[in-house]
């Protein structure tokens, strides 16, 4: 059983606080695990991106509570599971923290293995587009959590 379930991206506004918020969400309030997110390259102290946090709001999810937060080697080892949103993340996080690696896979890993592309600065779309990856990346996780 995971207790301590990680989310990262590069900024952790956007991609990861996106999955952290869904998932927290889909495993319901009864759940023991606890779900968070980090970034590799955080906009630390920073809210959610404005256009993510209106599609989760949209969607029935509130992450106006986001603040972001710099990934680092401790957070890597105190985690159970670490979900990244690309291939490179996953390889960036091995680099970090080595003796997590094997706990470190995509988000998307039962879905088909996709990188989900990072939408920040970009128009309404690509966070649609970003934000339907997540949703499919999150739910292909719940029956083994």
């Amino acid at each position: 059983m995971f207790q301590r379930i990680l989310i990262a991206c590069v900024g952790n506004i956007c991609r990861s606080p996106t999955a952290e918020y869904l998932l927290r969400d889909r495993l319901g309030p009864g759940h023991a695990a606890t779900v968070s997110s980090a970034g590799i390259a955080a906009v630390a102290g920073h809210p959610m991106d404005e256009t993510a946090l209106a599609l989760l709001l949209e969607n029935g999810v509130d992450g106006g509570a986001h603040i972001a937060r710099q990934l680092d080697a401790t957070l890597l080892r105190e985690s159970d599971l670490v979900l990244a949103m690309e291939k490179s993340h996953v390889d960036a996080i091995r680099r970090m923290a080595p003796e997590a690696s094997g706990k470190v896979f995509l988000l998307d890993k039962w879905v088909g293995g996709r990188d989900i592309p990072d939408p920040f600065r970009q128009r309404r779309p690509a966070y649609e587009q970003a934000y339907s990856l997540i949703e499919q990346g999150v739910g292909s996780w719940l029956r083994y959590l």
